[in-house]
């Protein structure tokens, strides 16, 4: 305990490997000064109070004169059971607590603080058990030394020592690496990761992409490194669009963490970037501002469109699944795939003698079919209310200008265009210049592409990291949509096709239950007060909800199956650009000639 005032201290005593606490059982030798220089310091801090019932599952701790424990960290105590031997109780400080001890009244404060009043300082720490090894489940005893983790001890408390394929996470409170256990992200024992918080605070993309970076770099893949693929679905601005370049603003300081997580302080090495070809551009250029090279325009052909039946991605809205022309939309998806026909080599389509070159063609030649009451029937196939086909078609032509951009038959056909992970280690879809229509249409089309993809070459093997953020609009808890459907498919069967979803979002509250509850990894970052008390949060403890509501940046609170608490991670500055300004060698377009300056977008584009 520490004691200040007028009340007598005892000092701390001394430990030597051949101490006895005065609960009778052996302590463990402090280690000599040369391990101490190559391990963390293990140091006795307080002793187990008596005054408190000390459990299986947590207890508290009064402090020596002059020591410090502060929230997460990481302290053993040891205990000799007859029959079992030594057994060790590790755990993680959750609370800390001072308080006047001897005190009656709050005014005693200034009492004792001038020295009127005899009182002692007590500060006393409660902390929760992470490990007992070997698994004898029974409480430290009062009067037992409590010891600062060393790195052997830290190892064992957090199941570090069990981890054979263990990715760094950043570092602890204590400066030391975080890991999490990589078969609970490659579909071994689970998968997928969750991350919850603030927008704009959490920093939930930042920490998707170092985690992802740590994965590709920590050598756990060995010769699958260069066949593991991302996916980032971008929809905030071009911050993510400069992942291969260097960030400018690393210090030393910086690259000294990335040394102590045994990582290379270095931008990804093989990105590709997929954008939405430029609004009323006849060439397809990408929509970019500030990056320039490896970048490729994507969009989907008409003929794509009708053969794929893709209709049914432009009603990708939950609200749309509920209306009543959510079966129509099937009945017209079907009759455009096996009516349509491919007309030159443009990607336009030719449908009931109608040629449709762009999107907005296509529905203006549904609508004149569905309008007409002969031709109707050829389309629904049963008698159906005007009212739902006015409905439907209401909400078809609201889509012409978000998805015309995206949806062409007015460029060359045998021209790439199609979203491919294939080309890089990490493909970056562009989101952030097309309306949210066209966004939810991009993701769940480029997500089933992937999916059936991988489903059909048989084998989880190389995995596929899917991120994407502001999950609640992709998923939400209420309703259904072909995009909430993909994603459950990937929550549920993902892991056995080595499909990986790293999500992100703002409210877990708001996220379809089972794509939450399937992810084995759970992460939150600041949360707002009233989303900090919902029931989504139940794995994180009392106080560390609390914690989350004032977390600043960088902060992280990590849980995964094998460690009974979550931990407070601080991950690493970036090495790659977060936004064009980090950027080294940057480079940027002629203001006055939108294409001059832009090498391998020319290429693109298509002899006239």
């Amino acid at each position: 305990m520490t004691v200040n005032g007028a009340a007598a201290t005892t000092p701390a005593a001394q430990v030597t490997p051949e101490r006895r606490s005065s609960a009778g059982e052996s302590e463990p030798a402090m280690p000599t000064s040369a391990e101490a220089g190559a391990t963390l310091k293990h140091e006795a801090v307080g002793r187990v109070l008596g005054t408190q019932a000390a459990s299986p599952l947590s207890f508290w701790v009064g402090l020596e004169p002059g020591k410090v424990l502060q929230l997460d960290d990481v302290v053993v105590t040891r205990r000799e059971v007859p029959g079992h031997g030594t057994v060790l109780v590790a755990g993680v400080v959750t609370a800390v607590e001072a308080r006047h001890e001897g005190a009656a009244y709050d005014s005693d404060v200034f009492l004792i603080a001038e020295g009127a009043l005899p009182a002692a300082v007590v500060e006393v720490a409660e902390v929760r058990v992470t490990r007992i090894e070997p698994e004898v489940f029974v409480p430290p005893l009062p009067g037992s030394k409590v010891y600062l983790a060393g790195a052997g001890d830290r190892d064992q408390a957090l199941y570090f020592d069990v981890m054979d394929r263990r990715i760094p996470l950043g570092t602890g409170r204590d400066g030391q690496p975080l890991y999490v256990n990589f078969d609970f992200l490659d579909g071994t024992r689970g998968a997928h990761v969750s991350i919850s918080g603030v927008s704009g605070v959490a920093t939930k993309t930042s920490f998707a992409t170092f985690l992802l970076y740590s994965i590709f770099n920590s050598g756990v893949l060995d010769a699958e490194s260069a066949n593991t693929k991302a996916l980032i679905f971008s929809v905030k601005g071009e911050d993510l669009l400069f992942l291969d370049h260097d960030n400018l603003r690393l210090d030393e300081k910086a690259r000294s963490v990335y040394a102590r997580l045994g990582l290379p302080a270095q931008p990804f090495g093989s990105v590709h970037v997929f954008a939405p070809p430029r609004p009323n551009d006849p060439n397809g250029v990408p929509h970019v501002a500030a990056r320039t090279q490896g970048v490729s325009a994507f969009y989907w052909t008409l003929v794509e469109f009708c053969e794929e039946e893709l209709l049914r991605f432009v009603f990708a809205d939950a609200d749309d699944e509920r209306a009543g022309y959510s079966l129509l939309v099937g009945q017209v998806a079907a009759r455009l795939k096996a009516w349509a026909e491919p007309v030159g080599d443009g990607g336009a389509v030719m449908v009931q003698g109608t040629t449709c070159r762009t999107f907005a063609d296509l529905v203006e030649m549904l609508s004149d079919q569905l309008q007409d009451e002969g031709s109707r029937l050829q389309w629904t196939g049963a008698q159906t209310p005007l009212g739902t086909v006015n409905a439907f078609l209401r909400r078809l032509r609201s889509a012409v200008r978000p998805l015309s951009p995206i949806v062409r038959g007015d460029l060359p056909f045998y021209r790439a265009h199609s979203v491919s992970t294939s080309d890089a280690q990490v493909s970056i879809v562009d989101l952030h210049n097309l309306p949210e229509r066209a966004q939810r249409f991009v993701v769940g089309v480029v997500l089933r592409g992937e999916f059936h993809r991988k489903e059909s070459s048989g084998t989880a093997r190389p995995l596929l990291f899917v991120v994407l953020d502001e999950l609640n609009k992709y998923a939400p808890r209420e309703g259904d949509s072909p995009i909430k459907e993909i994603l459950l498919d990937v929550a549920e069967r993902g892991r056995s096709l080595g499909v990986i979803l790293i999500g992100a979002q703002q409210t877990a509250s708001e996220v379809e239950r089972r794509i939450v509850s399937n992810s084995a990894v759970r992460v939150a970052g600041r949360l707002d007060p009233a989303e900090a008390a919902r029931s989504e949060y139940g794995w994180l403890p009392p106080a560390v909800r609390e914690r989350a509501t004032i977390a600043k940046p960088g902060t992280m609170f990590v849980a995964q199956p094998e460690i009974p608490v979550p931990l407070a991670v601080a991950f690493p500055f970036p090495a790659w650009a977060t936004r064009p300004s980090e950027a080294a060698a940057q480079v940027t377009a002629s203001s006055g000639d939108p294409f001059k300056g832009l090498p391998g977008i020319e290429d693109d584009i298509p002899p006239f």
